[in-house]
């Protein structure tokens, strides 16, 4: 499955954005999906993460109550709706698919988005 993350940009804290991850070559609805991003100068971390269904989502405390992950398995796509955004939350987000089990560890994703950067400004 190949998958492009789309929709990240510059925004002042307290702002939102959108992200979304659309997948070609397979249908989504076989894929554990989970975002990650890096910032500057640390390595790359969990934000969260969406069961095959849509049923479960589980989320990094830090971004917990202000991100929420989305998936339309009709659509192919996956979105993390970002909202009261902070300076702490620039970085590259990626999207990554899993075949097999919800996992918080990037190492179980085989299948990663290129990124896309969000740049928060306070």
């Amino acid at each position: 499955v190949q998958l492009q993350a789309f929709g990240g940009g510059s925004v002042q804290a307290g702002g939102s954005l959108r992200l979304s991850c659309a997948a070609s070559g397979r249908s989504l609805s076989g894929y554990v999906m989970a975002w990650f991003r890096q910032a500057p100068g640390k390595e790359r971390e969990f934000v969260g993460i969406i069961s095959r269904s849509g049923g479960s989502m589980l989320y990094a405390d830090s971004v917990m109550g202000r991100f929420t992950i989305s998936r339309d398995n009709a659509k192919n796509i996956v979105s993390l709706q970002m909202n009261s955004l902070e300076p702490g939350d620039t970085a590259v987000y990626y999207c990554a698919a899993n075949p097999s089990e919800l996992a918080l560890s990037q190492g179980f994703y085989p299948y990663w988005g290129q990124g896309t950067q969000v740049t928060v400004s306070s």
